[in-house]
């Protein structure tokens, strides 16, 4: 199953989840079983059970950064939008932008701060060969208080058109989040509440960190019809010795690797590639599709996935294209909530 057009389905727009459930660890759980196909309801809450005491779960402890920002064209006056993608060792960050009209390199943006106040400035210094620019804040202002000071979170769009509300600066964040540097949040992590956290800590045999900042690729669709002519989008992942060691104690005992979220499988796969899993710090561009071996995921929990997407498709790579399309099809059928605020399932 190596064409896009093979992972499209219907989802009622009503299933769309715009706000998240009323506690993190609300949700409910579709328990899918790869080797015998069984399907089961569950919730989220009935995740510890489940595990085994050998077991090490795996999160990916990213940040995300506000990083969408709102201003004029200090030229025009028109309305522009930004999203902060990642500064460079010489003061420039590159950015998205979106405004009517075409912009032009040396233009200045006036930057509003979240009360709508006008304050900080930007200026536009090139654009790049992705489409993206290269800009340069203006003054002393550091970079991480003029995004805490002038940044929204930057929901994905199918949530509220991309508009946050106050609450979405604590809910589209993990709890166990420590490494700023994602314009985007791991979803699957989301469903964890300090209680849940601990409560699974206490049955398995240890929690284990890694690091990927989500990109604006996880935002993009795939660009072919093939997979093996789409070009993965790149994003910055790590994983230390230590928890490597820690990984394969666990293996030799006889327990589970169990990811939390496509992205904590993308960094255990990417540091994988050898055969054995090792120690890795840097980009990976690693695009999972079938037929795929996974060489250090044995279970994952993850949400549900848009229509053609790359982790729709990983998803079918762990658990098999036919299941997963049973999976969803249930899903729907039950009235499972989807995508970011959405429900989860659970691939043992």
């Amino acid at each position: 199953m190596s064409e896009l057009s093979n992972y499209d389905y219907d989802l009622p727009p009503e299933l769309i989840a715009q706000e998240p459930s009323a506690r993190r660890d609300d949700a409910r759980l579709l328990i899918v079983h790869k080797s015998s196909g069984r399907i089961e309801h569950g919730f989220v809450t009935d995740l510890p059970g489940i595990l085994n005491p050998d077991d090490v779960m795996v999160v990916n402890d990213t940040k995300v950064v506000p990083a969408r920002l709102v201003g004029q064209r200090v030229s025009t006056g028109g309305k522009w939008q930004g999203l902060f993608l990642e500064r460079d060792g010489d003061g420039l960050w590159k950015m998205l932008s979106k405004t009517r009209g075409t912009l032009h390199p040396g233009e200045s943006i006036r930057l509003t701060d979240i009360d709508g106040r006008p304050d900080a400035e930007l200026v536009l210094v090139a654009k790049l060969d992705d489409g993206a620019w290269a800009v340069r804040p203006v003054g002393d202002i550091g970079c991480e208080e003029l995004l805490l000071k002038h940044g929204r979170v930057p929901l994905p769009p199918y949530i509220r058109s991309g508009e946050m509300v106050d609450a979405d600066r604590e809910r589209y964040q993990t709890v166990y989040a420590a490494a700023p540097g994602a314009v985007a949040a791991p979803t699957a992590g989301l469903h964890f509440s300090d209680s849940l956290l601990k409560e699974t800590e206490s049955r398995i045999q240890a929690i284990e960190s890694v690091t990927l900042h989500v990109g604006i690729g996880t935002f993009r669709p795939v660009s072919a019809e093939r997979f093996e002519e789409h070009q993965m989008h790149s994003e910055w992942c790590e994983i230390t010795q230590a928890c490597v060691e820690r990984l394969e104690h666990c293996r030799q005992s006889g327990g589970r690797i169990f990811a939390v979220g496509t992205t904590s499988v993308r960094v255990l796969e990417s540091a994988s590639t050898t055969g054995a899993l090792g120690s890795y710090c840097g980009e990976t561009d690693l695009f999972i599709y079938p037929p795929y071996e996974f060489k250090s995921v044995d279970m994952m929990m993850t949400n549900f996935h848009l229509p053609k997407s790359t982790l729709l498709v990983l998803v079918s790579a762990f658990a098999g294209y036919e299941l997963i399309r049973e999976a969803y099809a249930k899903a729907v059928e039950n009235n499972y909530r989807f995508y970011s605020y959405g429900d989860a399932m659970l691939l043992i």
